[in-house]
């Protein structure tokens, strides 16, 4: 497992007064439709923070998956892509301590105090890069959210891990700051 994610769930029952099972089973008790519905829930009846909030509703959902398998799955017949999903984590991960990663089970969302930046194996030659980045404007390379929507604002479509170049990890941090 992921020791961002690892450690959010042992801080869990510190930060929100209840474990991860705790929770599920409070999401259990409460079956919402989306994803969205459950998160609101959480942060506006019991207060619990949007990360967290997210965190918890996405392995309440994959509750037999782990962290890692999601990630697996997400690369089958597309192992191509692995070494830059791997260097988009690298990139991410200089940034500071505070960046958590959280695989869901299509993406791994990009994480400071609020999503910045989401990874998504869209095609067995292709990696979706969303990002974060309000009132940029779009280019050729960096581009509309297209099928991310309202997740993120911009997209770049990355098919060669030479395409995670000095402008790409310039619009990666500055989506991190923009995440404070």
């Amino acid at each position: 497992m992921d020791q961002a994610l690892q450690t959010m769930i042992n801080n869990m029952p510190e930060k929100t007064g209840k474990s991860l099972d705790q929770w599920k089973l409070i999401l259990k008790d409460n079956p919402f439709a989306k994803h969205g519905e459950a998160v609101k829930f959480l942060k506006e009846t019991h207060g619990v923070t949007h990360g967290f909030a997210n965190t918890i509703v996405t392995l309440s959902k994959e509750s037999n998956d782990t962290p890692d398998d999601l990630v697996t799955n997400q690369y089958k017949g597309k192992e191509s892509l692995i070494p830059i999903y791997q260097k988009l984590l690298t990139v991410v991960e200089a940034f500071g301590t505070d960046v958590m990663k959280t695989p869901k089970k299509t993406s791994v969302s990009i994480i400071r105090k609020k999503q910045f930046a989401l990874i998504k194996p869209a095609t067995k030659s292709r990696i979706d890069l969303g990002l974060k980045l309000k009132g940029k404007p779009t280019t050729a390379r960096l581009q509309n959210s297209g099928p991310f929507g309202t997740m993120c604002t911009h997209r770049v479509q990355l098919t060669s891990i030479d395409q995670i170049d000095t402008e790409l990890e310039e619009w990666l941090k500055e989506a991190y700051h923009m995440a404070e």
